[in-house]
């Protein structure tokens, strides 16, 4: 199941709301620059650099980037930047919706995991000296993802410890032990939708992988 077919919407409709959200981390940029808020040109700049990183890939590395993986990327990255802001009504939704911090955790696990899946997938195919059972697959996804969620909770609680020792803002805000463990669960969550939906949306990007990994090998 591709994201085209979840979503119901065409190619071009996907492309247009990356660059809509593309468009939004623009603005956030510079309002946070006008307002001079550190966490806000942080979080919009970061997330403005990642929106790139499909077209830098399919440019410059030959990896396919259909318009579902330009929208998933984008899509992670500009909820998380929105999360950050103050919205009226509403203030900032990490704090205050109480399912941001979750679909973020899902979303952001879910692109870590296809890159972990796609590598493995692509080495697996590439080397006649390795197999990968399916279920090593689905196991080293989750480990792997897991792995990269703890190490996220750390750098969460050493820029909030640093941020309290120098009286400064924090760009990232972590909220207590039940919400890292929560945070944890739902990078579990994106990791299996990864390792049971990858081998269709990521196929692509598999195949372009592993023709690298040829032409080193002949090279």
């Amino acid at each position: 199941m591709r994201i085209r077919d979840v979503l119901h919407i065409t190619d071009r409709r996907q492309r247009q709301a990356a660059r809509g959200m593309q468009a939004f981390l623009v603005l956030m940029l510079l309002a946070g620059l006008l307002l001079r808020s550190g966490g806000v040109v942080v979080n919009a700049l970061i997330g403005l650099v990642v929106t790139f990183l499909p077209g830098i890939l399919e440019r410059d590395a030959g990896i396919p980037m259909d318009a579902g993986l330009t929208l998933w990327i984008s899509a992670a990255v500009f909820l998380h930047a929105v999360g950050t802001l103050t919205i009226p009504v509403i203030g900032k939704p990490y704090a205050n919706v109480w399912w941001w911090d979750h679909l973020t955790h899902a979303l952001s696990a879910s692109l870590v995991a296809a890159v972990g899946y796609a590598t493995t997938r692509a080495v697996d195919i590439h080397s006649d000296s390795v197999s990968f059972p399916p279920r090593f697959h689905f196991v080293f996804i989750l480990l792997f993802v897991l792995a990269f969620g703890v190490f996220w909770e750390v750098i969460e609680f050493g820029i909030g410890l640093a941020a309290s020792h120098t009286g400064t803002k924090g760009v990232l805000t972590q909220y207590g032990l039940e919400d890292s463990m929560l945070d944890l669960v739902f990078d579990t969550v994106g990791a299996i939708l990864v390792a049971i939906f990858g081998s269709r949306q990521l196929g692509e990007v598999i195949d372009a992988l592993t023709a690298r990994l040829e032409e080193r090998r002949v090279g």
